[in-house]
């Protein structure tokens, strides 16, 4: 509760924790509030010539190339650009949790070959590794999921290895040890729970950045698959109709913008409020 009390102090906070409350409550509430099915072709979803029906009407956000209603698919886009935002983000926090502190409490050769590892995999541009991997694999919203998890654990271990080699030389950790604690103990008791606060940083900002590359990925084509709904692949079909019907990009782009930015802003003030080091900084 002293956490939540924190950030209601923060305006900009506050916005972010606002913002991400209403995507997820649209996300959850979008078989009972989507006024269509995200993939019924409407008769009258279409002009006279073929083309998108401008927002208004029946259609509050307009329709999109084939005639389906934009705010219908863009809410059930939003259970899937959470959906793997969630999954990827904990399974990547899971990962570099997991080689940093092993890393950072074994180090010697060990430790050694994990961080090379792990800098190896830094040295690759992220999304390139991403395309690359979602093009061999068979695109799905769990396949997606898991390649975004693959490409964003790094950063993670990076940081949980620096602050686990600092933890195992302080006086607390040197006492367990003579008096014959064992690893599982030290790890368990005393090393992880000095590091909840830096997993629970890092989850938050990561899922703005993985709904980006979720984004990325279904614009590019190798992301979530159509029919299935997202917003990236709701941009991606409806690239060719950005001059004749601008609210099919606009719309799905907009709310990419909000999200990403909310759990940035959430991200950042939990950094302020759980890290020490960022205490008292202007």
């Amino acid at each position: 509760m002293g956490i939540f009390r924190s950030l209601l102090r923060q305006p900009t906070a506050v916005f972010g924790l606002v913002v991400v409350i209403v995507v997820v409550a649209l996300a959850l509430a979008a078989p009972l509030i989507a006024p269509f099915s995200p993939d019924e072709q409407m008769f009258d979803g279409l002009t006279l010539e073929g083309a998108p029906m401008p927002p208004g009407g029946p259609f509050l956000l307009g329709t999109d190339t084939l005639g389906r209603d934009l705010l219908s698919r863009m809410l059930f886009g939003a259970r899937t650009s959470l959906i793997i935002g969630l999954v990827a983000n904990g399974v990547a926090v899971a990962i570099g949790l997991f080689i940093g502190i092993v890393a950072g409490y074994l180090r010697g050769l060990a430790g050694n070959i994990l961080m090379r590892f792990t800098d190896l995999m830094m040295a690759f541009p992220a999304l390139l590794l991403a395309i690359v991997l979602a093009a061999l694999l068979k695109p799905s919203l769990w396949i997606v999921a898991m390649v975004i998890a693959l490409v964003n654990w790094v950063q993670v271990a990076r940081i949980v290895y620096t602050e686990t080699r600092g933890l195992v030389e302080r006086d607390f950790i040197m006492a367990e040890r003579s008096l014959g604690a064992g690893h599982g103990r030290i790890l368990f008791l005393h090393i992880l729970p000095h590091l909840v606060p830096t997993a629970i940083v890092w989850g938050t900002l990561g899922i703005a950045t993985t709904v980006l590359l979720e984004a990325t990925l279904s614009f590019l084509g190798i992301g979530v698959q159509p029919p299935e709904p997202s917003w990236g692949n709701i941009i991606f079909e409806s690239q060719s109709y950005f001059q004749a019907a601008p609210w099919l990009v606009f719309f799905p782009g907009l709310v990419i913008l909000l999200t990403a930015l909310a759990f940035n802003l959430v991200g950042d003030a939990l950094r302020d409020i759980l890290d020490p080091t960022q205490r008292g900084r202007g």
